[in-house]
C-alpha cells in the first residue's frame, strides 16, 4: 500500500476500526519519521509490523486493546524518541517480561505502561513489577534419542571427565555400555557385555578402576573390569551362586572410606548380601536375612548414621543400621503398614530426608524423616506401578511413576503446597528404570522398557517470555 511513498514522513491512522497490524504493515515508507495509530481496536501487533522504520522518531499506539506486544516489536525503531502506550491495559505476566526489561534499557520516553493483571499487578505501572525470574520459566522433556532395545535398568557413570550408561538387557542377553558422543551429542555404543537373563548393571568405581556388577538370573552373577589394553570389559570374578539365585537390585555405598556393595535377592534360597572391597576384590562380607525375598536395597544416611532399608513383597520394609563396633548392619526398626512395597528410594531436598515407596498395588507413598521415623506426606495412585524414582534437575524435583497399565507420569515438587503435581505423561511400555543423567551441561532421563525402546528424554527449560 506504501510502496510508492518512499518520502512519506508523517502518517495518521487515528480513529478508525483497526483489530490487527500485521507484518511488513509499512514496508516502503523508508523515512517516516511520525506514525499515530490511535484510537482504533487494535488487540494483536505481529512481532515484524514495524521492520524497516529506521527513520521513525515518534510512535503513539493510544487508547487501543492492547493487552500484550511481541518480543523485541521496535527492534527495528533505531531512531524512537517517543513512544506513546497510555489508554491500553497490559497483562503484566511472562509475555511482558522483555517490555519490562526494554524499558528500562530504551534510551526513549515512554509513556506509564499501565497493568490489568495478574491480581497483584491491577492498575499499577509495569515499572512496578518487582520480579519475572521465577514465574516466566517453567520446564519439560522432550525425546532426545530412542534406542532400539528393550532394557530393565540404566546406571551412570563417570570415568575420565566422560560419562557412561550401563543398560541391562535380558532378553538380548546383554549389558550395553554407552558413552556420551561430545561431536554427535548423542550417546553410542561403547562395549557390551555379554552373559545370560541379565537384570543388572552397576558401575563401582576403585580410584582408577572401573569395575561393573552384572546380576543374571541364570549362569551365576558376576563382576567385570575395564582391561585398557583391550579397551573392553573384561571377566573380573564370580559372585557365589549359593547366595545369590534371584537377584533384584544393586546398591553401591561407602562407609569410612570403605567400597561396598548389596545385592537384593527375591529368592526363597537366595540371601541379600553385602559384598566388600578389600583391595584386590569383592567379597562376601555379610547376609542379611533369609527367606524374605527382597525385591529392593536402599542405602539411606539417617542423622549421620548409615543405614540400609530392605523391601519385600512379603513384609513391611525393614530398616538395618550400621553398628561401628561389630561393622556389621543390624536390625533396627521397620516403616509400619506398608505391606507389598516393591521398592524405597531416597532423595533430599531442602536438607529434609525424603523416601519414595513404590507398591503395585494400592498407591504409592512419598514420606519424610522427622527426626524420629518417617511420615506419609502423600499417597500417589499407582496400580501395576513396578518403579516411583526421584530425580533433580536445576532445582526442579521430580518423580518419575511407572506403571505397566497406564502412562507413565511425571510429578513435580510444588514449593509453596508442599506436594508433588502431576506435570507430564509420557509413553513407556512396561517401564522398570528411570535414571538422570547429566553431561555437557544438559540433562537427560532414561526411560527403560521391558517390552519396548530404550528412550533417553532430555530435560529443557522454557522461557515462558519468548
Amino acid at each position: 500500500m506504501f510502496s510508492h511513498l518512499p518520502s512519506l514522513q508523517l502518517l495518521l491512522l487515528n480513529s478508525n476500526s483497526f483489530t490487527v497490524i500485521r507484518d511488513d504493515a509499512f514496508a516502503g515508507l523508508f523515512h517516516l519519521e511520525y506514525l499515530f495509530i490511535e484510537g482504533n481496536k487494535i488487540e494483536t501487533i505481529s512481532r515484524n509490523a514495524f521492520r524497516g522504520l529506521r527513520d521513525l522518531t515518534h510512535l503513539s499506539l493510544a487508547n487501543n486493546h492492547l493487552k500484550f506486544l511481541p518480543r523485541d516489536v521496535f527492534s527495528d525503531l533505531d531512531s524512537l524518541i517517543e513512544l506513546d502506550l497510555r489508554g491500553n491495559k497490559f497483562e503484566c505476566d511472562c509475555k511482558a517480561k522483555w517490555l519490562f526489561l526494554w524499558l528500562k534499557m530504551t534510551n526513549s520516553t515512554v509513556s506509564d505502561v499501565l497493568c490489568i493483571g495478574p491480581a497483584e499487578y491491577q492498575d499499577k505501572k509495569l515499572n512496578d513489577v518487582t520480579s519475572f525470574d521465577y514465574e516466566c520459566t517453567t520446564t519439560d522433556f522432550v525425546v532426545h534419542q530412542i534406542l532400539p532395545y528393550q532394557s530393565v535398568s540404566v546406571d551412570t557413570f563417570n570415568s575420565k571427565n566422560d560419562v557412561f550408561v550401563a543398560i541391562a538387557q535380558p532378553s538380548m542377553e546383554n549389558c550395553m555400555v554407552l558413552e556420551w558422543d561430545h561431536i554427535e551429542m548423542n550417546f553410542r555404543s561403547y562395549d557390551n557385555i555379554t552373559g545370560q537373563s541379565i537384570v543388572g548393571c552397576k558401575a563401582i568405581l576403585v580410584g582408577d578402576q572401573v569395575f561393573v556388577v552384572v546380576a543374571q538370573l541364570f549362569g551365576g552373577s558376576h563382576i567385570y573390569k575395564y582391561d585398557e589394553s583391550w579397551t573392553k570389559f573384561v571377566k573380573f570374578q564370580d559372585i557365589e551362586v549359593s547366595r545369590i539365585s534371584k537377584p533384584n537390585d544393586i546398591e553401591l555405598f561407602e562407609i569410612d572410606s570403605e567400597m561396598f556393595f548389596v545385592i537384593a535377592d527375591s529368592s526363597k534360597a537366595g540371601l541379600s548380601t553385602v559384598y566388600k572391597w578389600n583391595n584386590k576384590g569383592f567379597y562376601s562380607y555379610q547376609s542379611l536375612h533369609e527367606w524374605f525375598r527382597d525385591t529392593d536395597a536402599e542405602f539411606v544416611d539417617i542423622d549421620g548414621k548409615s543405614h540400609l532399608i530392605l523391601s519385600s513383597r512379603s513384609q513391611v520394609p525393614i530398616i538395618l543400621q550400621w553398628n561401628k563396633a561389630s561393622k556389621k548392619f543390624v536390625p533396627h526398626s521397620e516403616i509400619p503398614n506398608m505391606e507389598d512395597v516393591l521398592a524405597v528410594k531416597s532423595f533430599r531436598m531442602q536438607n529434609n530426608l525424603y523416601i519414595t515407596l513404590t507398591r503395585f498395588i494400592g498407591d504409592s507413598r512419598v514420606m519424610k524423616w522427622n527426626s524420629k521415623q518417617f511420615v506419609e506426606i502423600q499417597a500417589l495412585p499407582s496400580r501395576g506401578a513396578m518403579t516411583l524414582q526421584p530425580f533433580s534437575f536445576k532445582n526442579n524435583y521430580y518423580l518419575a511413576l511407572g506403571s505397566d497399565y497406564t502412562f507413565s507420569q511425571i510429578y513435580q515438587w510444588d514449593g509453596e503446597k508442599k506436594i508433588f503435581r502431576l506435570f507430564k505423561e509420557i509413553y513407556v511400555q512396561a517401564p522398570r528404570s528411570f535414571t538422570a543423567v547429566s553431561t555437557d551441561r544438559r540433562d537427560f532421563f532414561f526411560a527403560s522398557s521391558f517390552k519396548g525402546n530404550t528412550q533417553i528424554f532430555e530435560h529443557i527449560i522454557i522461557d515462558l517470555s519468548l
